[in-house]
């Protein structure tokens, strides 16, 4: 589960303008942070299959986001993996 704080801070390091908490390129960010937390997880609980089935749809779900993005906005979504570190 991620923290208050820690959402706070990806939404203000990645949101267009002042108040903006659900534009792809934040909710991406907050899939991303979520991602990597259960991924850890995953590393010490490798038999935790309610958690593995929660990351795929997670993954899915960002997934679905970025194609989004790259219709409307391709160089943006360029920028933002290489900001996030997403590899696809």
């Amino acid at each position: 589960m991620i923290s208050k704080e820690t959402k706070a801070q990806v939404i203000k390091a990645n949101q267009r303008k002042e108040g903006d908490t659900g534009s792809p390129e934040v909710q991406i960010a907050i899939l991303t942070q979520r991602i990597v937390e259960i991924t850890e997880h995953m590393k010490k609980n490798p038999n935790d299959k309610h958690s593995r089935r929660g990351l795929i749809k997670l993954v899915r779900n960002r997934t679905k986001l970025l194609k989004y993005l790259e219709k409307v906005d391709l160089e943006g979504c360029r920028a933002l993996k290489e900001k996030l570190g997403i590899r696809n």
